[in-house]
């Protein structure tokens, strides 16, 4: 099996396959209504559709840095979006067709590489410093490490919904 085919059942298996680490991230968000996604259970923690909004913007982050070959980023804004003020179901279940939207299509973006293009680093943007660095593996192992970070926070935030 190639690198990146293992890169590609990775970066599957954390967003909605057999995850080794727990049930996947699909997995933890099925079943939040809007209304839950919205809740801030914890004071001063990230709400399940902030972390959402973050997601999905990291997902495109690293396909636009495989795509542009740069270390782009998004700004603070970007990073963290808000929860929009009509936190509607309509709203909620847009924001996760969005989230798989640019799962599927870092996925492609993914299966457009060569094993060779996993040593390639993104250059540098004199506008955005703070990238992170590291070659194109090191940025997809991240992100499947992002996802399963973020899932288990939704986890504990969905826990702390019932208690």
């Amino acid at each position: 099996m190639s690198e990146i085919n293992r890169l590609l059942d990775q970066l599957q298996r954390a967003f909605e396959g057999d995850a080794w680490s727990g049930p996947n991230l699909l997995a933890t968000l099925a079943g939040i209504t809007a209304e839950q996604a919205a809740a801030r259970p914890l004071a001063g923690a990230h709400r399940i559709w902030e972390l959402v909004l973050h997601l999905t913007t990291w997902l495109q982050v690293g396909r636009q840095r495989l795509l542009t070959h740069s270390l782009i980023g998004p700004s603070e804004a970007e990073n963290w979006p808000d929860v929009p003020a009509e936190a509607t179901e309509a709203a909620w279940q847009q924001a996760l067709l969005r989230l798989r939207q640019a799962h599927e299509q870092l996925l492609a973006a993914v299966a457009s590489l060569t094993d060779a293009d996993l040593d390639r680093s993104p250059r540098p943007l004199p506008e955005y410093p703070a990238g992170t660095p590291g070659s194109y593996y090191v940025l997809l192992h991240g992100l499947v490490q992002h996802n399963q970070y973020h899932t288990g926070q939704i986890a504990l935030l969905r826990k702390a919904l019932s208690a």
